[in-house]
């Protein structure tokens, strides 16, 4: 049985397959098995995986049809698994040859860390190296994420999860399938914000270790989800049920929490009354509720929002539409 099981969901990344796979079976750590599953692709991604299918550290698991969620394939993968350690590589992404052998040492000697990550660098479609994702924790954090450390899982959650995904992505993570076993594997019923709820539900349970260490290249192109018409408004929500989870499950500091209540509404005015995105009525009415779930002063918030915008013209817009459709 492997220490490792390395899941591997595809969806029409066939340009990238090739090097997600290589940088895989590269690792200068090899006790690993690699499950590789395409979730029903439209371009040759599949013609790519057969010139690696009779690897004998390879299994494939090939949808017929799409499941619509690429959490879900990740559930597919770890409940196919057989290792101790589950590493979720993204097919568009890959990784250095040390990736395995610098963070499985991490999970055998510190039992009680259930997410251990390092850092990456961005790469576009043409393999250009971009910035690291300090760019995205600066803000959180200027120093923190420019050296190694432990915190306690709820900590983690509490300071830091509670301000942004500070774990932007999947591929530069290993964790336990125990532990995935335990929070009832990741969270399928998001589509964007997913793997952050996932992140979260696991440090609820575990503790975290991060590695400054650029040994993760995490894709950027135009074909991503987030690029894609919809998402705007559809990141906003999930990013709402997450913070409304954190709400429930810690006692998150009243100056995050202050931050987040007024981010969500000045994001969701954009969105719905300055045109950015179209989004109809009924999608602002929803995410009203929700926000109203765990702030009573939304409206206030809002009001002040437009002012600051100069939307004035769209005051009794908003007011009309709240009062006649909540």
């Amino acid at each position: 049985m492997p220490k490792v099981s390395v899941i591997v969901p595809n969806y029409n990344h066939a340009q990238f397959l090739e090097q997600r796979l290589q940088s895989i079976l590269d690792q200068t750590y090899q006790d690993f098995e690699l499950i590789y599953l395409d979730d029903a692709s439209t371009d040759n991604s599949n013609e790519v995986f057969a010139q690696f299918a009779d690897h004998p550290k390879i299994r494939s698991i090939l949808n017929t049809t799409n499941s619509g969620s690429p959490f879900k394939q990740w559930n597919k993968g770890i409940q196919h698994s057989t290792g101790e350690y589950i590493w979720i590589a993204e097919s568009d992404d890959f990784a250095e040859s040390t990736f395995l052998e610098t963070l499985v040492p991490i999970l055998d000697n510190h039992p009680n860390v259930g997410i251990a990550y390092c850092q990456s660098r961005q790469v576009d479609e043409h393999n250009q190296l971009k910035d690291t994702m300090h760019w995205w924790t600066d803000d959180v954090s200027k120093e923190r994420w420019r050296q190694d450390f432990f915190n306690n899982g709820l900590d983690e959650c509490r300071n830091y999860l509670s301000l942004r995904n500070t774990v932007p992505n999947a591929s530069a993570v290993l964790t336990r399938k125990q532990l995935f076993e335990k929070v009832g594997y990741a969270y399928e019923p998001m589509f964007l914000c997913g793997d952050w709820m996932t992140w979260i539900k696991l440090l609820l349970e575990s503790d975290v270790f991060f590695t400054a260490k650029i040994l993760n290249y995490y894709r950027t192109h135009n074909s991503s989800v987030r690029s894609k018409p919809g998402a705007g408004s559809r990141v906003l929500h999930e990013q709402m049920q997450v913070f409304a989870f954190l709400h429930e499950q810690v006692a998150i500091p009243f100056e995050i929490t202050e931050i987040k209540k007024d981010e969500f509404a000045s994001y969701w005015l954009i969105l719905t009354l300055l045109h950015k995105e179209k989004i109809k009525w009924k999608q602002t009415i929803d995410l009203y509720r929700l926000a109203k779930s765990f702030d009573p002063f939304i409206e206030l918030r809002l009001l002040k929002r437009l002012k600051l915008h100069g939307a004035r013209r769209y005051k009794r817009k908003l007011s009309q539409a709240l009062l006649s459709k909540v």
